[in-house]
């Protein structure tokens, strides 16, 4: 019997394990912040959780759930409340899911049961696709195929166990490799030195003379940039930007004084963030639909789903300041750690682009489809 075939355990509530870690992951994430390293307790609680597994393809060790609509809903559910709690790792988290989704494309039988195995030790995995120039290669050695290069911004560089990192192979094309990603001597952090996200330890990692074998090599070449996967596929990051709003958004409400409460501009300000935040979420979760259904339409919905998520995070965190005053950047508090976060997070690979791109889709084609006509 292979291990595709074997029976797996009803999904557990995977919603209700996060929510039961995200006090204690924002109370981690505050000691993270104050002094940056990896934050490796707090990828242990998650992984005692058994979330590190949960998105992994079911011969992984992956939970079977009732649909892909389902477990894209889950995923959702999960990225939103992590995120809430902490935004780096949440960061953390949507980088190893976005990995055992890849795993589940374009993974050989072989690499599922390494993955199972790897999983069950508590592995967490990141995928790294920025580069300096010239950019990493596949190159020719006297023992075989290396990796010459590094990588930047690669988030979780010396605390995450693996990654899967783009190569440029001989032909030019590029191809996912599977490597290790926790060796401190190639792993440097001198540069992240930033006001958000700090515990993301997204500094460089050096690739050179790590030897490529064919179990190394996940996919064909070219496949990483595969629509709509791939451009569909940034729903996730906005889905843990989301949390972080929400959580901003609740610490507003908390900290909002009698006086601003009996104020109807400071009411109205208040209105107009919760009308923000919510208005993310359905984008979210309909790109989210979206991605789970393969709709030829889902990069588009992605593309114009971040501006609309970056919108929301900067008319919140307008918000908080006006609330709550001088409060807002007081030193300690989780209004000043979201802000500070959501403030670098929101700038991953260009915003603004990414919406003329859904723009340009759009003014090309009916965006709602022959179903829900708009014009």
């Amino acid at each position: 019997m292979s291990m595709a075939s074997l029976p797996v355990p009803a999904s557990p509530d995977c919603v209700a394990a996060a929510a039961a870690l995200a006090e204690r992951l924002g109370h981690l994430g505050a000691r993270y912040d104050a002094a940056p390293v990896y934050p490796a307790d707090s990828i242990a609680l998650i992984v005692r959780a058994g979330l590190h597994r949960t998105f992994a393809p079911v011969a992984s060790g992956g939970h079977r759930f009732a649909g892909e609509a389902a477990r894209h809903l889950a995923m959702l559910d999960v990225l939103r409340i992590i995120g809430r709690a902490d935004l780096s790792v949440g960061r953390l988290y949507e980088g190893h899911v976005n990995a055992l989704l890849l795993f589940g494309w374009y993974a050989t039988p072989v690499q599922l049961k390494a993955l199972d195995r790897s999983l069950a030790a508590g592995s967490i995995h990141g995928v790294w696709a920025t580069e300096p120039p010239p950019g990493v290669a596949i190159t020719e050695s006297a023992n075989g195929p290396v990796l010459k290069g590094g990588k930047s911004f690669a988030t979780g560089a010396g605390g995450n166990s693996h990654a899967l990192i783009t190569a440029r192979r001989p032909s030019g094309e590029t191809q996912l490799v599977i490597v290790r990603a926790d060796d401190p001597e190639r792993a440097d952090l001198s540069n992240w030195r930033v006001r958000g996200m700090r515990a993301t330890g997204s500094g460089s990692y050096a690739l050179d003379g790590i030897a490529v074998t064919h179990e190394d090599c996940l996919g064909e070449a070219g496949v990483y940039h595969s629509d709509p996967w791939f451009t569909t596929g940034a729903w996730r990051f906005t889905a843990v930007q989301l949390g972080g709003i929400e959580g901003l958004l609740t610490e507003i409400r908390t900290a909002m004084r009698p006086a601003a409460r009996e104020d109807s501009v400071q009411r109205a300000r208040f209105a107009d963030a919760v009308a923000a935040t919510r208005t993310a979420y359905l984008w979210v979760r309909e790109c989210a639909l979206r991605a789970a259904s393969q709709d030829a339409d889902g990069p588009a919905f992605a593309q114009m789903t971040r501006g609309i998520v970056e919108r929301a995070g900067l008319d919140v965190m307008e918000a908080a300041a006006r609330i709550t005053g001088t409060y807002s950047a007081l030193d300690g508090t989780r209004i000043d750690k979201i802000s500070r976060d959501l403030s670098l997070y929101l700038r991953q690979a260009g915003p603004d682009y990414a919406r003329d791109q859904a723009a340009q889709a759009w003014l090309e084609r009916d965006p709602w489809g022959h179903r829900d006509r708009l014009w």
